[in-house]
């Protein structure tokens, strides 16, 4: 059976979580392959909700292996944190597994995170705090540690001990904060040591075996197209590579084991943190689509810019992630409004793009094109077919899928795991 990834197709928040829970009812595998704690996922289940950002959200399916990848950054004590919120509530972590090559994120990357960020001012990324493109940086610079060596305590230490070498020197003669020492980051890792070893196995020989005996195995992106790495609205973007091509890399396998690769798109368009945005509102209609949507960060609780639909980058997405489908989200909360714009093109000083802009500055210029659409300004939270939609509502889901160049499968109407629409089973 081949592998299906989930990937954010804006700049992150789109409803990821919900997708994956909704598929993981019908999986035996669901793979978190990139990102950390930055990014989180709220679930409502039976209308509790559950905001999950370390664990992959197939952890509240009872039958699902849940499975934190060598792509990962992981943060040991709010992976605990997680575990045990879940385990208060009655739900079993116990099949969860983690790479023993992930990498993990050390107090002293949470403190270069702050400082740095502080340090540029102005020109600030507006990341989270939480040490993720430190702890990135380090595993490209070779200076990473990763879980096994958490059971190798002279490993450790050497590992400790090399990348401190190098941060105490930042730390104090650029930061002027005090030196961290080897010593209390060494304990630090090791506290977590005894309670981690059993999750610990070779998750690419797990998922690979899961998929020759033909299980069906769900990858579930973190962040989205918009923030990755190198397809992304650099520099405003993550350390990671959350497209579809990042999950193969992230998981372990290859890329003929993916046969669908889902899209999971808002209705309107939201980003947190710096960077261009070239639909946002700055008005009441944002307000607006803010305080309906709840749009608050899962992790921080920043509130989400808001704006429009934009189809520009829906293509993008499309193109460069390979999309087989398109998951639409929070159709429901443009229920109440007259009209609805949507960007399907830029104006980019006097000229038009009907695509993605090729540098920075194009895209930092650039000024939506709209086409408007009428709205439906009726409740549609109770809809379980496309034919219970209204036919203006159809007709904006319709336009949408022709604007951005993929079909639409699923419709989100509401949070529940309950409300949404399948046109098409993204499990054949």
């Amino acid at each position: 059976m081949p592998a299906l990834v989930v990937v954010g197709a804006q700049w992150g928040d789109e409803g990821k979580g919900k997708t994956t829970d909704i598929l993981g009812t019908r999986v035996d595998y669901v793979v978190k392959p990139n990102g950390g704690n930055n990014a989180g996922h709220t679930v409502v289940v039976g209308g509790e909700k559950y905001e999950l950002k370390l664990l992959p959200a197939g952890i509240l399916s009872p039958n699902v292996t849940p499975v934190i990848g060598n792509g990962v950054v992981v943060n040991l004590e709010a992976l605990f944190e997680e575990i045990d919120m879940l385990e208060s509530r009655g739900a079993d972590t116990s099949k969860l597994r983690v790479s023993a090559d992930a990498h993990l994120v050390a107090p002293y990357h949470q403190v270069i995170d702050k400082v740095t960020e502080r340090f540029l001012g102005k020109r600030a990324i507006g990341t989270t705090g939480r040490g993720i493109g430190p702890t990135y940086s380090d595993k490209a610079g070779r200076l990473g540690i990763r879980v096994q060596d958490l059971f190798d305590e002279s490993i450790l230490r050497q590992k400790v001990e090399g990348a401190l070498r190098q941060k105490n020197e930042l730390l104090v003669k650029v930061y002027n904060r005090r030196a961290i020492l080897t010593d209390e980051t060494v304990d630090y890792f090791l506290s977590f040591a005894d309670r981690l070893q059993p999750y610990v196995t070779d998750t690419s020989r797990l998922v690979n075996e899961a998929l020759d005996r033909d299980e069906l195995v769900v990858m579930e992106g973190g962040q989205a197209t918009m923030l990755d790495v190198d397809h992304g609205t650099y520099p405003f973007v993550t350390s990671s590579n959350p497209t579809a091509g990042g999950a193969c890399v992230g998981a372990g396998i290859g890329p003929t084991r993916i046969n669908r690769v889902v899209g999971i798109v808002k209705a309107y368009t939201t980003r947190v943190g710096a960077g261009p945005f070239p639909t946002e509102l700055f008005d009441a209609m944002g307000e607006h689509l803010q305080t309906k949507g709840g749009e608050f960060g899962v992790n921080t609780g920043r509130p989400r810019r808001c704006g429009w639909y934009d189809a520009v980058v829906a293509r993008y997405a499309a193109r460069v992630n390979g999309f087989t489908d398109y998951v639409l989200t929070k159709l429901d909360v443009l229920s109440e409004l007259e009209t609805i714009p949507v960007c399907v093109a830029y104006d980019v000083d006097g000229v038009r793009e009907d695509e993605m802009p090729m540098t920075q500055t194009g895209f930092h210029h650039a000024k939506p094109i709209f086409e408007h659409f009428d709205g439906w300004q009726s409740d549609i939270t109770g809809a379980r077919t496309f034919e219970d939609l209204p036919p203006n509502a159809q007709a904006y889901v319709e336009a949408l899928e022709r604007l951005s160049g993929c079909r639409i499968s699923v419709i989100g109407v509401g949070p529940d795991r309950e409300q949404s629409i399948v046109r098409h089973d993204l499990i054949d």
